[in-house]
């Protein structure tokens, strides 16, 4: 048994030990478990020592992610590869230490939320239509309170343009609508304060399957010019759609499920990356697909649907999410060119 245990057992036995003695046993072997506790965290958090002959110096904590790359690459350790004690290390200087703490509370549960592009807004949307722009600089104060029009169920998405002049919501209803954020109004209440203009993703183009009130919208983006929306529904298809004149330009009947998630890839606009319930995420070149009539690639590896994707912005790789709990990365210059 270790000494540290054995304090432990003698602080829990009222029997063993009585007054003053006790008092200092019973803080002694706190002091060792204290002590083993953090030498137990340092080891499993704390980069090998040989991964700083990368750089010379004396191996000062924390090391700089560079220099543990450097080890590696050369082989210090003689693994050839980081520990997961090593990869702690890494990640400690890139994941968030402060909070977290109560920016805001509703009386629905929030269901969807993004930061602006340059991190300044962050946009929450909530059941019972009420969807929330918070100003990040300006200590989360709350820059736009939008009720929305239309609702069903709940806010499924929403996006800000690249000028975040407006924001679009998506609800499970084939009509988007469009809303003017730059304005100075704090509350906007859809068509009586301020309009939130619909635009129908469904056009006359119908499903035999469809419900009559047409398929659901599950996810919406924005293009990097602001000129045209993508969005993902549930009928198996995507959706591109002209803002300037105001009708749908393009369907892809996607998947053999629905779409949950959809954006585009790059400032072109020509890639779109997709995800679904039937757990794959595609790529689709728009430049080609009117002769082709399919996907440019697949990207299989979640075990369950497609939740979430975002792109990096240059057209090669992207993030996804997924009902397993997995995240990945995907470079889509591996993808597989069978889209059966």
């Amino acid at each position: 048994m270790s000494r540290s245990r054995k304090g432990v057992n003698a602080c829990n036995d009222g029997n063993s030990l009585s007054g003053t003695s006790a008092t200092r046993v019973c803080s002694e072997s706190s002091d060792f478990l204290d002590h083993d506790i953090a030498q137990l965290t340092r080891i499993r958090s704390g980069p090998h020592e040989l991964l700083s002959r990368g750089v010379r110096g004396r191996m000062r904590l924390p090391v700089s992610t560079l220099k543990m790359l450097v080890g590696r690459e050369g082989n210090y350790t003689g693994r050839g590869r980081f520990s997961s004690a090593d990869s702690c290390h890494v990640l400690s200087r890139y994941l968030p230490i402060n909070g977290p703490w109560w920016v805001d509370r509703m009386q629905t549960r929030a269901y969807v939320s993004q930061f602006s592009a340059d991190g300044s807004l962050f946009v929450a949307g909530f059941q019972r239509s009420y969807i929330r722009i918070y100003n990040v600089d300006r200590g989360w104060k709350v820059q736009k309170n939008i009720l929305a029009k239309s609702l069903r169920w709940t806010i499924t998405d929403t996006s800000l343009s690249p000028d975040q002049h407006f924001l679009v919501y998506s609800s499970l209803s084939p009509v988007v609508h469009i809303v003017n954020v730059g304005s100075a109004a704090t509350e906007s209440v859809a068509n009586i304060t301020e309009i939130h203009e619909g635009l129908d993703f469904s056009g006359d183009d119908h499903d035999d399957d469809d419900d009559d009130d047409g398929p659901g919208i599950f996810s919406v983006k924005f293009s990097t010019d602001g000129r045209e929306l993508v969005a993902a529904s549930s009928n198996n298809s995507i959706y591109v759609y002209d803002l300037e004149s105001k009708r749908p330009s393009l369907r892809i009947l996607a998947h053999k499920s629905d779409v949950n998630t959809v954006c585009f890839a790059d400032e072109t606009g020509h890639l779109i990356f997709s995800g679904s319930d039937d757990h794959l995420c595609k790529v689709w070149d728009r430049r080609c697909f009117v002769s082709q009539g399919k996907a440019a690639g697949v990207l299989i590896g979640h075990l369950e649907g497609v939740t979430f994707i975002d792109s990096r912005g240059d057209g090669r790789y992207f993030i996804s999410n997924g009902k397993d709990q997995a995240t990945k990365l995907w470079d889509i210059r591996k993808m597989s060119s069978n889209t059966a």
